[in-house]
Protein backbone atom coordinates (compact mmCIF):
# COMPACT_ATOMS: atom_id res chain seq x y z
CA UNK A 1 0.00 0.00 0.00
CA UNK A 2 1.17 3.25 -0.62
CA UNK A 3 1.89 6.04 1.49
CA UNK A 4 -1.02 8.01 -0.19
CA UNK A 5 -3.68 4.97 1.07
CA UNK A 6 -1.94 4.85 4.14
CA UNK A 7 -2.86 8.48 4.58
CA UNK A 8 -6.33 8.27 3.53
CA UNK A 9 -7.19 4.87 5.58
CA UNK A 10 -5.56 6.28 8.57
CA UNK A 11 -7.49 9.43 8.60
CA UNK A 12 -10.73 8.60 7.56
CA UNK A 13 -10.25 5.61 10.48
CA UNK A 14 -11.21 2.92 7.96
CA UNK A 15 -9.43 -0.24 6.76
CA UNK A 16 -6.52 -0.17 4.21
CA UNK A 17 -8.31 -2.58 1.69
CA UNK A 18 -11.28 -0.43 1.31
CA UNK A 19 -9.03 2.85 -0.06
CA UNK A 20 -9.89 1.76 -3.79
CA UNK A 21 -9.89 3.94 -6.81
CA UNK A 22 -13.61 4.09 -6.77
CA UNK A 23 -13.85 5.58 -3.30
CA UNK A 24 -15.22 8.81 -3.15
CA UNK A 25 -16.20 11.94 -1.36
CA UNK A 26 -19.58 11.28 0.10
CA UNK A 27 -19.90 7.25 -0.92
CA UNK A 28 -19.18 6.62 2.19
CA UNK A 29 -20.44 7.72 5.72
CA UNK A 30 -16.46 8.31 6.80
CA UNK A 31 -15.58 10.68 4.12
CA UNK A 32 -18.09 13.52 4.73
CA UNK A 33 -17.51 17.12 4.84
CA UNK A 34 -15.09 17.45 8.11
CA UNK A 35 -13.88 14.28 6.84
CA UNK A 36 -12.74 15.91 3.19
CA UNK A 37 -11.46 18.77 5.70
CA UNK A 38 -9.38 16.13 7.88
CA UNK A 39 -8.14 14.84 4.56
CA UNK A 40 -6.78 17.63 3.26
CA UNK A 41 -5.30 19.13 5.91
CA UNK A 42 -3.40 15.65 6.14
CA UNK A 43 -2.23 16.02 2.65
CA UNK A 44 -0.95 19.77 3.62
CA UNK A 45 1.00 18.28 6.37
CA UNK A 46 2.21 14.80 4.36
CA UNK A 47 3.39 16.81 1.60
CA UNK A 48 4.43 20.23 2.33
CA UNK A 49 1.43 21.92 0.14
CA UNK A 50 -0.77 24.44 1.18
CA UNK A 51 -4.22 22.72 -0.51
CA UNK A 52 -6.56 25.43 -1.89
CA UNK A 53 -10.00 25.19 -2.50
CA UNK A 54 -9.14 24.60 -6.31
CA UNK A 55 -7.28 21.61 -5.32
CA UNK A 56 -9.80 20.74 -2.68
CA UNK A 57 -12.49 20.17 -4.76
CA UNK A 58 -9.94 18.08 -7.32
CA UNK A 59 -8.79 15.78 -4.73
CA UNK A 60 -12.59 14.07 -4.37
CA UNK A 61 -11.62 10.33 -5.16
CA UNK A 62 -8.61 8.10 -4.01
CA UNK A 63 -7.91 8.08 -7.60
CA UNK A 64 -7.14 11.84 -7.77
CA UNK A 65 -5.56 11.44 -4.37
CA UNK A 66 -3.14 8.82 -5.53
CA UNK A 67 -2.52 11.19 -8.90
CA UNK A 68 -1.61 14.16 -6.57
CA UNK A 69 1.05 11.60 -4.78
CA UNK A 70 2.55 10.75 -7.14
CA UNK A 71 3.26 14.05 -8.94
CA UNK A 72 4.53 15.17 -5.63
CA UNK A 73 6.83 12.76 -5.35
CA UNK A 74 7.87 12.90 -9.34
CA UNK A 75 9.04 16.31 -8.05
CA UNK A 76 11.37 15.50 -5.06
CA UNK A 77 8.04 16.71 -2.92
CA UNK A 78 9.32 20.43 -3.85
CA UNK A 79 7.12 22.81 -3.48
CA UNK A 80 7.36 23.82 -7.19
CA UNK A 81 6.62 21.65 -10.25
CA UNK A 82 6.16 21.83 -13.91
CA UNK A 83 2.70 22.56 -13.83
CA UNK A 84 2.50 24.75 -10.51
CA UNK A 85 2.38 28.79 -11.04
CA UNK A 86 5.40 30.25 -9.54
CA UNK A 87 2.62 32.31 -7.43
CA UNK A 88 1.64 29.30 -5.46
CA UNK A 89 -1.03 27.88 -7.40
CA UNK A 90 -2.33 24.71 -7.50
CA UNK A 91 -0.54 21.66 -8.56
CA UNK A 92 -2.22 19.96 -11.50
CA UNK A 93 -1.37 16.78 -13.10
CA UNK A 94 -2.91 13.47 -12.71
CA UNK A 95 -5.65 15.01 -10.17
CA UNK A 96 -6.62 17.64 -12.83
CA UNK A 97 -9.34 15.15 -14.72
CA UNK A 98 -12.18 14.63 -12.19
CA UNK A 99 -13.35 10.83 -11.98
CA UNK A 100 -16.49 9.71 -14.70
CA UNK A 101 -18.85 7.33 -14.26
CA UNK A 102 -18.17 3.91 -15.78
CA UNK A 103 -19.25 3.67 -19.25
CA UNK A 104 -23.02 3.15 -19.18
CA UNK A 105 -23.83 4.60 -16.24
CA UNK A 106 -25.02 7.79 -15.06
CA UNK A 107 -23.32 10.39 -13.04
CA UNK A 108 -24.75 10.20 -9.57
CA UNK A 109 -24.63 13.00 -7.41
CA UNK A 110 -24.63 11.12 -3.80
CA UNK A 111 -27.01 14.20 -1.55
CA UNK A 112 -27.84 15.40 -4.58
CA UNK A 113 -24.70 17.51 -4.02
CA UNK A 114 -23.96 20.47 -6.73
CA UNK A 115 -27.19 20.03 -8.44
CA UNK A 116 -29.26 22.90 -8.88
CA UNK A 117 -32.93 21.71 -9.21
CA UNK A 118 -34.79 25.07 -9.44
CA UNK A 119 -34.80 28.57 -8.99
CA UNK A 120 -35.63 30.72 -5.68
CA UNK A 121 -35.97 34.62 -5.06
CA UNK A 122 -35.73 34.01 -1.21
CA UNK A 123 -32.44 33.70 -0.10
CA UNK A 124 -29.14 33.85 -1.42
CA UNK A 125 -25.70 32.25 0.14
CA UNK A 126 -22.17 32.80 -1.05
CA UNK A 127 -20.60 30.20 0.79
CA UNK A 128 -16.64 31.58 -0.57
CA UNK A 129 -17.86 35.08 0.18
CA UNK A 130 -19.66 34.08 3.34
CA UNK A 131 -22.68 36.01 2.43
CA UNK A 132 -26.65 35.55 2.98
CA UNK A 133 -29.72 37.61 1.93
CA UNK A 134 -33.13 37.14 2.51
CA UNK A 135 -34.57 38.40 -0.90
CA UNK A 136 -31.74 40.46 -1.14
CA UNK A 137 -31.57 42.23 2.08
CA UNK A 138 -28.04 41.74 4.15
CA UNK A 139 -28.81 39.15 6.94
CA UNK A 140 -26.07 41.71 9.04
CA UNK A 141 -28.63 44.64 8.09
CA UNK A 142 -31.67 42.76 9.33
CA UNK A 143 -30.46 41.32 12.35
CA UNK A 144 -28.96 44.83 13.38
CA UNK A 145 -31.89 46.59 12.21
CA UNK A 146 -35.47 44.68 11.36
CA UNK A 147 -37.37 42.97 13.62
CA UNK A 148 -38.61 39.30 13.68
CA UNK A 149 -42.04 39.91 12.26
CA UNK A 150 -40.37 41.93 9.80
CA UNK A 151 -38.53 39.73 8.00
CA UNK A 152 -41.53 37.43 8.56
CA UNK A 153 -43.27 39.46 6.53
CA UNK A 154 -40.33 39.99 3.99
CA UNK A 155 -39.85 35.96 3.68
CA UNK A 156 -43.76 35.47 3.11
CA UNK A 157 -45.55 38.28 1.50
CA UNK A 158 -41.68 38.91 -0.29
CA UNK A 159 -41.56 42.81 0.55
CA UNK A 160 -40.65 44.80 3.88
CA UNK A 161 -43.32 46.23 4.85
CA UNK A 162 -44.57 49.92 5.57
CA UNK A 163 -46.08 50.57 9.43
CA UNK A 164 -49.43 49.90 7.91
CA UNK A 165 -48.78 46.37 6.81
CA UNK A 166 -46.67 45.69 9.71
CA UNK A 167 -49.10 46.40 12.25
CA UNK A 168 -51.93 44.31 10.24
CA UNK A 169 -49.04 41.61 10.25
CA UNK A 170 -48.66 41.33 14.00
CA UNK A 171 -52.12 41.45 14.46
CA UNK A 172 -52.45 38.50 12.49
CA UNK A 173 -50.05 36.60 14.16
CA UNK A 174 -51.48 37.61 17.81
CA UNK A 175 -54.38 36.94 16.58
CA UNK A 176 -53.20 33.36 15.58
CA UNK A 177 -51.24 32.20 18.44
CA UNK A 178 -54.16 30.57 20.44
CA UNK A 179 -53.90 26.82 19.63
CA UNK A 180 -57.12 24.71 19.66
CA UNK A 181 -57.28 22.79 22.98
CA UNK A 182 -57.05 19.60 21.47
CA UNK A 183 -53.75 20.25 20.46
CA UNK A 184 -53.06 22.12 23.67
CA UNK A 185 -54.36 18.77 25.75
CA UNK A 186 -51.75 16.69 22.91
CA UNK A 187 -48.60 18.98 24.01
CA UNK A 188 -49.81 18.19 27.75
CA UNK A 189 -50.02 14.79 27.34
CA UNK A 190 -46.92 14.58 25.90
CA UNK A 191 -44.94 16.07 28.55
CA UNK A 192 -42.67 12.94 28.94
CA UNK A 193 -41.67 13.05 25.21
CA UNK A 194 -38.71 15.14 23.46
CA UNK A 195 -39.30 18.18 22.72
CA UNK A 196 -39.27 17.81 18.99
CA UNK A 197 -41.05 14.79 19.04
CA UNK A 198 -43.98 16.67 20.48
CA UNK A 199 -43.22 19.63 18.18
CA UNK A 200 -43.59 17.45 15.45
CA UNK A 201 -46.70 15.45 16.57
CA UNK A 202 -48.88 18.70 17.49
CA UNK A 203 -48.11 20.42 13.91
CA UNK A 204 -49.09 17.57 12.45
CA UNK A 205 -52.46 17.39 14.69
CA UNK A 206 -53.18 21.50 13.59
CA UNK A 207 -53.76 20.03 10.31
CA UNK A 208 -56.66 17.64 11.90
CA UNK A 209 -58.24 21.38 12.77
CA UNK A 210 -57.86 23.55 9.51
CA UNK A 211 -61.08 24.31 7.76
CA UNK A 212 -61.84 21.53 5.28
CA UNK A 213 -61.71 21.77 2.04
CA UNK A 214 -64.09 20.07 -0.43
CA UNK A 215 -63.29 16.68 -1.54
CA UNK A 216 -61.04 16.61 -4.46
CA UNK A 217 -59.35 20.10 -4.06
CA UNK A 218 -56.42 21.35 -3.61
CA UNK A 219 -54.95 23.87 -1.53
CA UNK A 220 -54.47 27.06 -3.10
CA UNK A 221 -52.00 29.48 -3.03
CA UNK A 222 -53.70 31.93 -0.92
CA UNK A 223 -54.73 29.33 1.33
CA UNK A 224 -51.20 27.81 1.81
CA UNK A 225 -49.97 31.39 2.77
CA UNK A 226 -53.15 32.27 5.61
CA UNK A 227 -51.84 28.43 7.07
CA UNK A 228 -48.42 29.81 6.79
CA UNK A 229 -49.42 32.74 9.11
CA UNK A 230 -50.62 30.44 11.43
CA UNK A 231 -47.77 28.34 11.46
CA UNK A 232 -45.47 30.95 12.13
CA UNK A 233 -47.87 31.85 15.01
CA UNK A 234 -48.73 28.31 16.60
CA UNK A 235 -45.63 26.87 16.14
CA UNK A 236 -43.56 28.29 19.00
CA UNK A 237 -46.78 28.56 20.98
CA UNK A 238 -46.57 24.39 20.49
CA UNK A 239 -42.73 25.13 21.92
CA UNK A 240 -43.31 26.81 24.54
CA UNK A 241 -47.06 25.18 26.15
CA UNK A 242 -45.23 21.71 25.76
CA UNK A 243 -42.34 23.39 28.14
CA UNK A 244 -44.69 25.07 30.38
CA UNK A 245 -46.77 21.33 30.84
CA UNK A 246 -43.50 19.11 31.83
CA UNK A 247 -42.04 22.16 33.99
CA UNK A 248 -45.54 21.23 36.23
CA UNK A 249 -47.24 24.70 34.99
CA UNK A 250 -49.66 25.52 33.10
CA UNK A 251 -48.84 28.01 30.02
CA UNK A 252 -49.09 31.86 30.64
CA UNK A 253 -51.33 34.18 28.44
CA UNK A 254 -48.95 36.64 26.38
CA UNK A 255 -49.71 40.56 27.43
CA UNK A 256 -51.97 41.96 25.13
CA UNK A 257 -49.74 43.76 22.15
CA UNK A 258 -46.43 41.66 22.69
CA UNK A 259 -43.99 41.29 20.11
CA UNK A 260 -43.20 37.59 18.82
CA UNK A 261 -40.40 37.74 20.85
CA UNK A 262 -42.24 38.47 23.75
CA UNK A 263 -44.99 36.20 23.65
CA UNK A 264 -43.01 33.31 22.81
CA UNK A 265 -40.54 33.77 26.02
CA UNK A 266 -43.73 35.09 28.32
CA UNK A 267 -45.03 31.03 27.90
CA UNK A 268 -41.74 29.32 27.37
CA UNK A 269 -40.13 31.14 30.99
CA UNK A 270 -43.31 31.30 32.69
CA UNK A 271 -42.61 34.87 33.13
CA UNK A 272 -42.42 38.01 32.12
CA UNK A 273 -38.71 38.12 30.11
CA UNK A 274 -35.63 40.53 30.44
CA UNK A 275 -34.81 43.03 27.33
CA UNK A 276 -31.57 41.22 26.70
CA UNK A 277 -33.50 38.02 26.49
CA UNK A 278 -35.97 39.37 24.06
CA UNK A 279 -33.24 40.92 22.09
CA UNK A 280 -31.05 37.15 21.78
CA UNK A 281 -34.71 36.07 20.95
CA UNK A 282 -35.73 38.69 18.34
CA UNK A 283 -32.51 38.23 16.76
CA UNK A 284 -31.91 34.48 16.85
CA UNK A 285 -35.20 34.10 14.78
CA UNK A 286 -33.90 36.68 12.26
CA UNK A 287 -30.70 34.98 11.53
CA UNK A 288 -32.73 31.23 11.60
CA UNK A 289 -35.06 32.16 9.67
CA UNK A 290 -34.30 30.97 6.30
CA UNK A 291 -31.21 29.04 4.19
CA UNK A 292 -31.92 28.08 1.07
CA UNK A 293 -32.46 24.73 0.00
CA UNK A 294 -31.20 22.79 3.30
CA UNK A 295 -32.66 19.57 4.06
CA UNK A 296 -36.01 20.11 5.99
CA UNK A 297 -36.55 23.06 3.55
CA UNK A 298 -36.17 20.53 0.26
CA UNK A 299 -38.79 18.20 2.39
CA UNK A 300 -41.46 21.12 2.89
CA UNK A 301 -40.79 21.33 -0.98
CA UNK A 302 -41.11 17.90 -1.80
CA UNK A 303 -44.45 17.50 0.26
CA UNK A 304 -46.03 20.75 -0.96
CA UNK A 305 -45.43 19.94 -4.17
CA UNK A 306 -47.12 16.70 -3.77
CA UNK A 307 -50.21 18.81 -3.30
CA UNK A 308 -50.32 17.63 0.44
CA UNK A 309 -51.03 21.58 1.93
CA UNK A 310 -48.53 24.00 4.50
CA UNK A 311 -49.74 22.24 7.47
CA UNK A 312 -48.23 18.61 6.49
CA UNK A 313 -45.56 20.39 4.60
CA UNK A 314 -44.18 21.91 7.81
CA UNK A 315 -44.62 18.42 9.50
CA UNK A 316 -42.36 17.14 6.83
CA UNK A 317 -39.91 19.64 7.64
CA UNK A 318 -40.08 19.55 11.15
CA UNK A 319 -39.03 15.90 11.32
CA UNK A 320 -35.69 16.38 9.16
CA UNK A 321 -35.11 19.10 11.02
CA UNK A 322 -34.85 17.09 14.10
CA UNK A 323 -31.93 14.66 12.92
CA UNK A 324 -28.86 14.99 14.47
CA UNK A 325 -26.80 15.88 11.10
CA UNK A 326 -29.23 18.51 10.78
CA UNK A 327 -31.04 21.00 13.09
CA UNK A 328 -30.10 18.04 15.90
CA UNK A 329 -27.23 19.19 16.01
CA UNK A 330 -27.63 21.86 17.64
CA UNK A 331 -28.62 20.06 20.94
CA UNK A 332 -24.59 18.05 20.70
CA UNK A 333 -23.11 21.35 20.34
CA UNK A 334 -24.64 22.53 23.59
CA UNK A 335 -22.26 19.77 25.72
CA UNK A 336 -19.27 21.73 24.12
CA UNK A 337 -18.94 24.00 27.08
CA UNK A 338 -18.86 20.93 29.57
CA UNK A 339 -16.59 18.35 27.24
CA UNK A 340 -13.87 20.89 27.04
CA UNK A 341 -14.13 22.20 31.24
CA UNK A 342 -12.19 25.36 31.17
CA UNK A 343 -10.33 27.88 28.19
CA UNK A 344 -6.98 25.90 29.03
CA UNK A 345 -8.24 22.53 27.81
CA UNK A 346 -9.47 24.08 24.60
CA UNK A 347 -6.47 23.00 22.94
CA UNK A 348 -6.24 19.55 24.20
CA UNK A 349 -9.94 18.91 23.05
CA UNK A 350 -9.68 20.11 20.02
CA UNK A 351 -6.18 17.61 19.25
CA UNK A 352 -8.18 14.95 20.65
CA UNK A 353 -11.36 15.15 18.88
CA UNK A 354 -9.41 15.63 15.72
CA UNK A 355 -6.73 12.79 16.53
CA UNK A 356 -9.79 10.61 16.62
CA UNK A 357 -11.08 11.19 13.49
CA UNK A 358 -14.36 13.27 15.02
CA UNK A 359 -16.08 16.69 14.25
CA UNK A 360 -16.05 19.20 16.75
CA UNK A 361 -19.27 20.24 17.18
CA UNK A 362 -20.30 23.81 16.31
CA UNK A 363 -17.84 24.05 13.40
CA UNK A 364 -18.12 23.35 9.94
CA UNK A 365 -21.01 24.13 7.35
CA UNK A 366 -21.66 22.40 4.26
CA UNK A 367 -22.12 25.49 2.27
CA UNK A 368 -20.22 28.28 3.55
CA UNK A 369 -16.04 28.71 3.39
CA UNK A 370 -15.59 30.85 5.55
CA UNK A 371 -17.16 32.59 8.75
CA UNK A 372 -20.82 31.98 8.77
CA UNK A 373 -22.15 35.58 8.36
CA UNK A 374 -24.79 34.45 11.48
CA UNK A 375 -22.30 33.69 14.07
CA UNK A 376 -21.36 37.08 15.13
CA UNK A 377 -24.88 38.70 15.95
CA UNK A 378 -25.30 35.21 18.20
CA UNK A 379 -22.34 36.27 19.73
CA UNK A 380 -23.37 39.49 20.08
CA UNK A 381 -26.40 38.74 22.21
CA UNK A 382 -24.53 36.24 24.05
CA UNK A 383 -22.10 38.70 24.92
CA UNK A 384 -24.74 41.11 26.40
CA UNK A 385 -26.30 37.73 28.45
CA UNK A 386 -22.92 36.78 29.64
CA UNK A 387 -22.85 40.42 31.22
CA UNK A 388 -26.69 40.40 32.26
CA UNK A 389 -26.08 37.35 34.33
CA UNK A 390 -22.40 37.96 35.56
CA UNK A 391 -21.10 34.75 34.36
CA UNK A 392 -18.25 34.96 31.40
CA UNK A 393 -17.19 31.15 32.10
CA UNK A 394 -19.16 29.74 29.12
CA UNK A 395 -18.13 32.42 26.53
CA UNK A 396 -14.36 31.86 27.43
CA UNK A 397 -14.58 28.38 26.65
CA UNK A 398 -16.41 28.62 23.07
CA UNK A 399 -14.42 31.91 22.28
CA UNK A 400 -10.91 29.30 23.55
CA UNK A 401 -12.33 26.45 21.03
CA UNK A 402 -12.96 28.99 18.12
CA UNK A 403 -9.01 29.67 18.51
CA UNK A 404 -8.16 26.44 18.62
CA UNK A 405 -9.93 25.75 15.56
CA UNK A 406 -8.44 28.61 13.45
CA UNK A 407 -6.21 26.59 11.19
CA UNK A 408 -9.33 24.40 9.86
CA UNK A 409 -10.87 27.59 9.55
CA UNK A 410 -9.25 28.36 5.91
CA UNK A 411 -11.03 24.89 4.91
CA UNK A 412 -14.34 26.05 5.86
CA UNK A 413 -14.28 24.80 9.04
CA UNK A 414 -15.14 27.51 10.80
CA UNK A 415 -17.74 28.17 13.51
CA UNK A 416 -21.02 27.96 12.52
CA UNK A 417 -24.50 29.24 13.78
CA UNK A 418 -25.14 26.53 16.42
CA UNK A 419 -22.25 27.32 18.75
CA UNK A 420 -22.88 29.99 20.89
CA UNK A 421 -27.09 29.73 20.71
CA UNK A 422 -27.00 26.79 23.34
CA UNK A 423 -24.70 28.62 25.70
CA UNK A 424 -27.53 31.56 25.10
CA UNK A 425 -30.35 28.97 25.76
CA UNK A 426 -29.00 28.07 29.19
CA UNK A 427 -28.00 31.46 30.11
CA UNK A 428 -32.31 31.91 29.75
CA UNK A 429 -32.09 28.81 32.07
CA UNK A 430 -33.53 26.48 29.48
CA UNK A 431 -32.71 22.57 29.11
CA UNK A 432 -30.32 21.92 26.29
CA UNK A 433 -32.51 19.77 24.29
CA UNK A 434 -34.64 23.08 23.56
CA UNK A 435 -31.90 24.42 21.15
CA UNK A 436 -33.07 22.17 18.40
CA UNK A 437 -36.92 23.36 19.13
CA UNK A 438 -35.99 26.95 18.95
CA UNK A 439 -33.97 26.61 16.06
CA UNK A 440 -37.39 25.50 14.09
CA UNK A 441 -39.29 28.44 16.10
CA UNK A 442 -37.38 31.10 13.58
CA UNK A 443 -36.76 28.83 10.54
CA UNK A 444 -40.63 28.57 10.17
CA UNK A 445 -41.10 31.65 8.01
CA UNK A 446 -38.40 30.25 5.83
CA UNK A 447 -40.19 26.67 5.24
CA UNK A 448 -43.59 28.69 4.86
CA UNK A 449 -41.54 31.17 2.40
CA UNK A 450 -39.96 28.09 0.60
CA UNK A 451 -43.37 25.87 0.17
CA UNK A 452 -45.16 29.26 -1.02
CA UNK A 453 -42.35 29.52 -3.72
CA UNK A 454 -42.52 25.51 -4.23
CA UNK A 455 -46.37 25.98 -4.95
CA UNK A 456 -46.55 28.97 -6.92
CA UNK A 457 -44.56 26.99 -9.93
CA UNK A 458 -45.00 23.41 -9.13
CA UNK A 459 -43.40 20.74 -10.74
CA UNK A 460 -43.60 17.34 -8.36
CA UNK A 461 -40.02 16.50 -7.83
CA UNK A 462 -38.82 13.24 -8.47
CA UNK A 463 -35.65 12.11 -8.76
CA UNK A 464 -33.81 8.63 -9.89
CA UNK A 465 -31.33 6.01 -8.67
CA UNK A 466 -29.23 4.22 -10.22
CA UNK A 467 -29.40 0.79 -9.72
CA UNK A 468 -26.48 -1.62 -9.04
CA UNK A 469 -27.73 -4.46 -7.62
CA UNK A 470 -28.60 -8.35 -9.20
CA UNK A 471 -30.99 -8.43 -12.31
CA UNK A 472 -32.71 -11.00 -14.39
CA UNK A 473 -32.39 -13.62 -11.19
CA UNK A 474 -34.95 -16.54 -10.91
CA UNK A 475 -37.23 -16.82 -8.44
CA UNK A 476 -36.48 -20.02 -6.04
CA UNK A 477 -38.84 -22.22 -4.47
CA UNK A 478 -38.92 -22.78 -0.92
CA UNK A 479 -37.29 -25.92 -0.83
CA UNK A 480 -34.38 -24.34 -3.10
CA UNK A 481 -33.34 -21.66 -0.99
Amino acid sequence: MSNADQLIAHTLGIAEDRVTDGLEYQSIREWDSLGHVSLMVAIEEAYGVEVDDDLTLELRSVAAIRGFAAARNAEGTTREGADRTAAGGTVRGAAETPAKAPAGRRTVHRGLEGVVFDQTAVTRIDGAAGTLEYRGYSIHDLAEQASFEEVAHLLVHGELPDAAALEAFAKQLSAARELPQPVLELARSLAHAHPMDALRTCVSALGAHAPRRAAGTDESCDEAREAGIELIARIPMIVAAHHAFRSGREPLRPAEGATHAEAFLTVLLGERPTPAAVRFIDKGFIVHADHSSNASAFTARVAIGCRAGMTAALTAAVAAFAGSVHGGAAERVVGLIDRVGTPENAEAHVAAVQGRGEPVMGFGHRVYRTEDPRVRHLRSTVVELSEERGDTGGLDILDAVAAAMAPYGRHGVAANVDLYAGLAYRLLGLPDDLAVPLFAVGRTPGWVAQALEQQSNNVLIRPLLDYVGPQGRTYPGADAR
